[in-house]
């Protein structure tokens, strides 16, 4: 049974002629006679009485309702995936970090939901590690990521975004950390520190950068998320190690560079095992052009390194 046999039996119920059931459909009319007799034959049954003039059997007439059901589902599926196609409907399932919410991300919503209102958009917000098992397990589409030095999972695929310089973060109200403008790790271990919780990989960075430098961290307030961290830091609790993405529409954060410089690369992450649906090809169009229109137009720090170029 085929669903093109289906509708040459629907359309000889609906105009009780083979002549004009073959015309309607476009094929020969012996074209469809043999095709409705392979119908039958499948069935075990005849569906109409063949004479000059043509009418359902018991069985056609059980099937009839079947058959319009069959090809209305078949054309709903037809629909749903031209507005799929058309960009008419849709989800896409975003994962970033609190940095990339915080600054560059909400920019490119605003513009992808202005050029496509019908998609829907799922945003989750989490550390790096969370967001990659998100992906691995299928429960994101994309996710901007924190490339770490050992690299990401190999199943997933990566286009580096960005390359950003990691600052000091201090209230402007106070004093600054440093008189120089910029300050080393030793200098920092001097001051409170206020830290993000486990999972997120800046604090990985900036407890690596401890290490590296043989002091150990002065912790004021640890185990929270960004923009608590940021609102603690705004309040003086404490200085904080911080993507200087963050610092935009931030007037109460006071910058300070470190010396040497730290950097992270954030990536745009995906399942390397699966097809991109339209609506997601969308969205990370829709990235990749707003990233560079505002590194374009100055919008980025000079210490943010735009890595992706447009193709």
């Amino acid at each position: 049974m085929t669903l093109q046999q289906l509708a040459y039996f629907a359309a000889v119920a609906d105009v009780r002629s083979f002549t004009r059931a073959a015309e309607m459909t476009g094929v020969a009319q012996p074209t469809l006679s043999r095709q409705l007799r392979a119908l039958e034959d499948d069935l075990g049954a005849p569906l109409v009485n063949r004479g000059k003039i043509v009418t359902l059997t018991p069985a056609g007439e059980a099937v009839l309702p079947l058959a319009l059901r069959m090809l209305a589902d078949m054309e709903s599926a037809r629909t749903a995936v031209a507005e799929l196609v058309g960009l008419r409907t849709g989800r896409v399932r975003v994962g970033a970090t609190p940095s990339m919410c915080l600054g560059l991300l909400a920019d490119v919503l605003r513009e992808f939901h202005e050029r496509h209102p019908e998609i829907h958009l799922e945003l989750a917000e989490n550390g790096s590690q969370s967001l990659v098992r998100s992906l691995a397990r299928g429960d994101l589409d994309v996710a901007l990521v924190i490339v770490p030095p050992s690299g990401v999972d190999q199943t997933l695929e990566t286009r580096p975004l960005l390359r950003e310089r990691l600052s000091v973060a201090s209230p402007r109200s106070g004093r600054p950390p440093s008189s120089r403008g910029s300050m080393t790790i030793t200098e920092l271990s001097r001051r409170p520190l206020v830290m993000v919780r486990q999972g997120y990989d800046l604090r990985e960075v900036t407890l690596q950068a401890y290490r590296d430098a043989g002091v150990t961290p002065r912790f004021a307030v640890e185990g929270g998320e960004m923009d608590a961290m940021l609102r603690l830091v705004e309040a003086g609790t404490g200085v904080a190690v911080v993507p200087d993405l963050v610092f935009a529409g931030r007037p109460r954060l006071r910058r300070t560079v470190l010396s040497p410089p730290l950097y992270r690369t954030v990536a745009l992450a995906r399942r390397a095992d699966i097809a991109p649906t339209h609506a997601e090809q969308a969205f990370v169009d829709t990235l990749l052009s707003s990233i560079t229109d505002i590194a374009a137009s100055g919008g980025l720090s000079a210490d943010v390194q735009v890595l992706h170029r447009p193709e």
